[in-house]
């Protein structure tokens, strides 16, 4: 089996001493916190209860002060509730709220996630200052007089998204990805789709952050290195913990000699400390973000966080019988599949081309 392994103590040197001082303020003030969940869980007093609240939101505030604070002097670290404008972060707000709640279902669950990225895709690419534009000329369904058409601009942005590759890290970063190849293939001209690269990696959650190891399994992944070399890389997962999984890949690449001219990283979530890692560990990477939420647990989970993305948008998988990546697509059913068919086709593609190897 080949296997390539980082363990956490081999990143132990990519953050400064500043760094290092900051995650740790974080950590203790969402330490803060922890009573006054207690209280919200269980307090029967409602004036207590209402106490719980006003500290809560006066400790949020901080945090979010703070974290802005911090990646404000890190021009590769973009949140998307720090650098838009404060009218339209309720929309952020609320959409990441739905996704945190146990009770949002799996339907709901999804379609929250599509318009996640699509947010995140605007973040990255909407506000390009190229005053170029491209044109849509649609025929519509009206035809009386005459058949009718409509015109619509959007921004130019070829240059930007058609030199990209999709890289996948299998499993919770699959539908992603197929969001954010369809939002470039929308956006781009020439309908442009993007290759996949698939890298099955995963952690090994038996251990702790301190010794957490991440395991890049080269027999279940489907890549093709010619195809990333000199490549705009763009990934997708939707949590982002420790940096590490990222990390383990751009390693593995870097060891190959591949030279990406461009590493772009897109998560719903992102937490403070992942975020510094990767911005320190990997040469030309850029980290989008919908939220950033403060600190991880002694499992590395990010908190508050939302749960297990990947169980929560795939189903949960049984150890003994994993499901391989056409399993996966299979799951997803017709409305998402059809959805997405350029997508699927260029997988499917990728799969086969490297079970023929």
């Amino acid at each position: 089996m080949r296997q390539v392994i980082l363990k956490a103590n081999d990143f132990d040197g990519f953050l400064s001493q500043s760094d290092k001082q900051s995650i740790e303020f974080m950590d203790k003030m969402y330490a803060e916190t922890l009573p006054y969940y207690g209280k919200l869980e269980t307090e029967k007093n409602n004036g207590e209860k209402t106490r719980a609240k006003e500290k809560l939101r006066s400790l949020y505030n901080e945090m979010g002060k703070m974290m802005q604070s911090i990646t404000n002097k890190e021009p590769n670290i973009h949140v998307y509730s720090f650098e838009t404008p404060h009218s339209i972060h309720g929309e952020a707000s609320r959409l990441i709220a739905k996704l945190r709640n146990p009770e949002t279902e799996h339907p709901e669950f999804v379609y929250y996630i599509q318009r996640a990225y699509e947010l995140l895709f605007n973040l990255a690419f909407g506000g390009t200052e190229d005053r170029r534009k491209n044109y849509i000329f649609i025929k519509t369904a009206v035809n009386i007089p005459v058949q009718h058409y409509a015109v619509h601009k959007i921004p130019y942005v070829d240059d930007k998204i058609e030199n990209s590759v999709m890289c996948v890290m299998l499993r919770g970063a699959l539908l992603p990805s197929m969001i954010m190849s369809k939002e470039i293939q929308e956006y781009s001209s020439t309908n442009y789709v993007t290759p996949f690269a698939l890298f099955k990696i995963h952690r090994d959650d038996t251990k702790d952050e301190y010794n957490m190891e991440y395991i890049l399994d080269l027999d279940r992944s489907h890549f093709n290195l010619e195809q990333l070399d000199g490549k705009d890389l763009v990934f997708a997962d939707p949590m982002n913990a420790t940096g590490g999984s990222l990390i383990t890949i751009m390693q593995y690449l870097k060891e190959q000699k591949i030279k990406p001219k461009s590493i772009r990283f897109f998560n719903v979530i992102s937490v403070l400390k992942g975020s510094l890692r990767i911005v320190r560990a990997i040469d030309n990477a850029e980290i989008y973000t919908l939220w950033m939420d403060p600190a991880l647990n002694k499992r590395a989970y990010i908190v508050p966080g939302l749960g297990d993305a990947g169980d929560r948008i795939n189903g949960m998988d049984r150890r003994e019988y994993p499901r391989d990546i056409i399993q996966l697509i299979a799951d997803y059913g017709v409305n998402i599949t059809s959805l997405y068919k350029s997508q699927v086709r260029k997988i499917e593609e990728t799969v086969l081309y490297r079970s023929k190897e």
